[in-house]
């Protein structure tokens, strides 16, 4: 059974940072693309940050703050979110596709305080 866990999330000050991290159940070699995505309360999930064979992309607001990485060797992916703005503040959720499905974790909570 695919599992993605993340953890990292909490209360953290704008202009702060954050480091959010997801662990897969099995190796990440098999997961092409995988990815960062966003929910606040009253909108859509929206993507944030997608790392693929091809490269990263982000979403245009959280470019130069946002990076998106992979170690496969520990099977987890990592979001380094700095210069935090309120408006970062959603829970974040993990996403990987494999052989084309899409398997998304249970999300993490990112509040920030102004």
């Amino acid at each position: 059974q695919v599992q993605l866990v993340e953890s990292g999330g909490g209360l953290v000050q704008a202009g702060g940072s954050v480091r959010l991290s997801c662990a897969a159940s099995g190796s990440i070699f098999t997961f092409n693309p995988m990815g960062w995505y966003r929910q606040a309360p009253g909108k859509q999930r929206e993507m944030v940050a997608v790392i693929e064979s091809g490269g990263r992309n982000y979403a245009d607001s959280v470019k130069g703050r946002f990076t998106i990485s992979r170690d496969n060797a520990k099977n987890t992916v990592y979001l380094q979110m700095n210069s935090l703005k309120p408006e970062d503040a959603a829970v974040y959720y993990c996403m990987g596709q494999r052989y084309g499905s899409p398997y998304w974790g249970q999300g993490t909570q990112v509040y920030v305080s102004s």
